[in-house]
């Protein structure tokens, strides 16, 4: 697999000890066979670990992403027809039949992370994407432009706690428009910063993760 998605569960044991019930769940249904529904299917690495440790699971992964989805399907192929994959936000899920699980891994991904591109993180520049499903939606560049001053700083207060989110918010309005090559994610996470005092921009977590924060969870509508 060759993807950024291809990772081991860094939980796998964790994983496994909190579903160290579902044996005695099986048994219970007809068959011996139950349905997990993975709302956050990722690369299907802890569902993989599931699959292979309860021959009656059968899994419907969801996610947004169509990268993890590839990653996944490639992953869960060994499974067979134990598995279908489906496009969509968890929260638009409605299972047609009973189910004996359910997982959720909430919160952006290590492999999204890790690629710029997808401009979830300021630790590399990258355009301000924020999108889990890249190929449909509105970008944190357009939301930022769409809303006018007192909705965004509202947005970065409501989803990111962010204490400082008027001033943010003013900041952020003053110098658009967003979108363009100077305008990514380095440059965002520069200008939150600067609404920091000093000696609060050298805390242990950056000036600027509560406002990603509050971003990508409205772009993406996680709550």
């Amino acid at each position: 697999m060759s993807t950024a998605f291809d990772h081991v569960p860094v939980l796998a044991e964790q994983v496994l000890g909190s579903f160290a019930e579902l044996s005695a769940l099986l048994a219970q249904q007809p068959g011996g066979e139950g349905v997990l529904v993975d709302c956050t299917l990722g690369g299907g690495g802890h569902s993989a670990l599931l699959l292979a440790a309860h021959p009656g699971l059968r899994l419907i992964g969801l996610d947004q992403d169509p990268t993890a989805r590839s990653a996944a399907a490639e992953r869960l192929a060994p499974f067979g027809d134990r598995v279908r994959i489906v496009a969509t936000n968890f929260a638009n899920y409605i299972p047609a039949e009973p189910v004996v699980a359910v997982l959720a891994d909430l919160g952006v991904s290590s492999p999204q992370l890790d690629v710029a591109g997808r401009g979830f993180s300021f630790r590399a520049d990258g355009p301000l994407d924020m999108r889990m499903n890249i190929e449909t939606g509105e970008t944190a560049a357009e939301l930022i432009e769409r809303l006018d001053e007192t909705a965004l700083a509202d947005l970065i207060y409501a989803y990111g706690e962010e204490r400082l989110s008027r001033r943010i918010a003013r900041r952020i309005k003053e110098q658009g428009p967003w979108g363009g090559a100077e305008k990514g994610t380095a440059a965002l996470a520069y200008l939150v910063a600067g609404c920091y005092p000093p000696k609060a921009r050298r805390g242990r977590i950056h000036p600027a993760t509560r406002t990603f924060q509050a971003l990508r969870i409205a772009v993406n509508d996680e709550l």
